[in-house]
């Protein structure tokens, strides 16, 4: 059986963006299919298709989802037993006022200024965000990272039907992730920018691996982590839970917080996915 994703989200948080990074891993992609059919189309999905990956609906562009139909339909699609999960798309209203004005597009819900548009939207959609499965933070990531988190999360979920676990890197002068559900802060190692011959090379890199890593804080706060999440990972999966996003912090998210990552990700047991937000910044 195909799993089947609902789409939704903030006007101008990226929907488009995720049905082309969707399509390219195999997804079949309906968009603006009105709520009364996505259960029977569902339904014609629910066989399988070795030629697609699941199918994804994406709803909402209109500005006209009510959030209790589509919640109901989504609880039509899990009652029938079908692998239904909604991800949300989300970004800071300045994000999506600059997105706008730079677009020149109107913005769907009706409102006297594009301001008070995003706040009803906002309003409107509030339940719908607060029963996603997962929700990503569009507001600092351009269309090729955006692109790459979707691969990075949905690839994983190629014939693997367990708890999704995203590993995310990140700089705290770039804001802490807003969609994350455990935030890690590594600040209390030693820096590598301030190392001149290391400052051009990133925690992908061997000699910036080597330096933070060896260092016995690292290797104790290592140590301490993953055994928090070994047990806690299982513990989330047992109530229930989709996906997992966990942020380790360093200041600008280049060097120390992208080698620690990688390194947690080796170190646990489980299939995890691994995104550096600011690796490039």
């Amino acid at each position: 059986m195909n799993e089947i994703l609902l789409v939704a989200g903030m006007s101008g948080a990226g929907r488009s963006t995720v049905s082309a990074a969707l399509e390219d891993l195999g997804w079949f992609v309906i968009d603006n299919l009105p709520l009364d059919l996505i259960t029977r189309v569902s339904d014609l999905a629910a066989s399988g298709s070795p030629e697609f990956v699941g199918v994804a609906f994406v709803v909402g562009r209109s500005g006209r989802v009510q959030p209790d139909h589509l919640l109901a339909v989504l609880h039509d699609l899990q009652t029938q037993q079908m692998d239904a999960k909604l991800l949300f798309l989300d970004a800071p209203d300045e994000v999506l006022i600059r997105r706008f004005e730079g677009n020149r597009r109107r913005h769907p819900f009706p409102a006297p200024s594009l301001a008070d548009a995003i706040a009803g939207e906002r309003a409107q959609f509030q339940t719908i965000r607060d029963s996603a499965d997962l929700v990503i933070d569009t507001g600092v990531l351009n269309s090729n990272q955006l692109r790459h988190r979707i691969a990075e999360v949905f690839l994983l979920a190629e014939g693997d039907s367990g708890m999704r676990i995203s590993l995310i890197s990140f700089g705290y002068s770039n804001g802490i992730p807003r969609d994350v559900d455990l935030v890690f802060d590594c600040r209390f190692l030693p820096n590598p920018h301030w190392v001149e011959a290391l400052r051009p090379f990133s925690g992908l890199d061997e000699s910036v691996s080597i330096y933070v890593l060896e260092q016995a804080d690292a290797q104790r706060f290592l140590d301490d982590v993953v055994h928090l999440l070994t047990w806690q990972i299982p513990a989330f999966a047992k109530e229930g839970k989709s996906y997992l996003s966990i942020a380790i912090g360093c200041t600008g998210g280049r060097h120390r917080s992208v080698a620690i990552t990688e390194e947690i990700g080796r170190r646990l047991p489980f299939r995890t996915a691994v995104f550096h937000r600011d690796v490039d910044r």
